[in-house]
């Protein structure tokens, strides 16, 4: 067994296709089918279901399969660590990102990389269930989401908490002149709008959706979308208002925009930036980490009221 054979099956999970998990794996399809029948020989186990086309993995297959998803994940952990520690405070890091969350990611990149210039950064958006799932299997490097505490805790991540500045209705006054006077919006008021929401499987989202069925009534989004940029051009042209995390969002952006909060009970999750517990990090997750919580905690310091004379 050898750590390309375990690569090949990671491929052939995600791409479900012989072919297509050959391309992925630089080799060609007879190499790929190969180095697969030889490890489930050495195994002495079916791990495929093979049929004209590739038909999923056996029992044993999803068996192996998840011991080698964090064999790979740890590989490639290690090959970034060792590249970090070849040039110095440099390299990619890998950072999984819940959308809607209550941080605008890219100015938290921006302050960390005027200290540590030499990173650059590969974003994906993730659920809440995948978030801590990846960073387990060390498939990601840094998770910034909405956690509870108590499993972080328990799995020994560090953390940072995130400000959780409460959920503001955003809208374009020339659609909706009538908002500019409501200093704060209730439950009811927001159920009367038209909404650009993002779809219901989002965590961001079902928070929502509890809250104002636990008020007796229900959300009836006009504009339903994965994307946060097709969402915010459709309050943009007026189809709707969204509702948004405060601190998502960065306002410069959008300045024709405007916001009212909504009276809302918090998350029971709390939002976080996480990374695994000091020692299990890779150097750049760390230096990222503190530098992050450096920065997080000056714009905390930011928005407090100044203390009484």
């Amino acid at each position: 067994m050898d750590i390309k054979q375990l690569i090949y099956l990671c491929n052939l999970e995600r791409e479900r296709h012989f072919g297509r998990a050959a391309e992925a794996s630089f080799v060609s399809q007879p190499t790929l089918s190969m180095r697969l029948k030889n490890l489930e020989k050495e195994l002495d186990l079916n791990l495929i279901n093979r049929g004209n086309n590739f038909e999923g993995f056996t029992a044993e297959g999803l068996r192996v399969l998840s011991w080698a998803r964090e064999i790979v994940a740890v590989y490639e952990g290690l090959k970034l660590e060792v590249e970090s520690l070849k040039q110095g405070m440099s390299g990619t890091l890998r950072i999984g990102v819940m959308p809607q969350c209550s941080v605008s990611l890219a100015q938290l990149i921006k302050a960390v990389s005027e200290a540590h210039p030499g990173l650059d950064y590969r974003v994906s958006e993730v659920s809440a269930d995948q978030l801590i799932e990846a960073l387990s299997s060390h498939s990601v490097d840094v998770g910034i989401g909405f956690f509870e505490f108590s499993t972080l805790n328990e799995l020994r991540f560090q953390l940072v908490p995130l400000d959780d500045g409460g959920v503001d209705v955003v809208y374009h006054p020339d659609h909706f002149p009538q908002l500019q006077d409501i200093e704060r919006m209730t439950a009811e008021q927001a159920v009367t709008l038209p909404l650009c929401l993002s779809e219901p499987s989002r965590y961001f989202r079902r928070y929502l959706d509890n809250f104002f069925r636990q008020s007796g009534l229900e959300l009836h989004p006009t504009l339903e979308s994965t994307s946060i940029f097709q969402l915010m051009q459709g309050v943009f042209v007026g189809i709707g208002c969204a509702l948004v995390p405060r601190g998502h969002l960065i306002d410069e952006m959008h300045p024709a925009l405007k916001r009212c909060p909504l009276d809302i009970t918090p998350m029971s999750r709390h939002a976080a930036l996480v990374v695994a517990e000091g020692g299990r990090a890779t150097p750049l997750a760390q230096h990222f980490f503190t530098a992050a919580g450096v920065w997080l905690a000056q714009q905390a310091l930011n928005k407090s009221p100044p203390a009484a004379q």
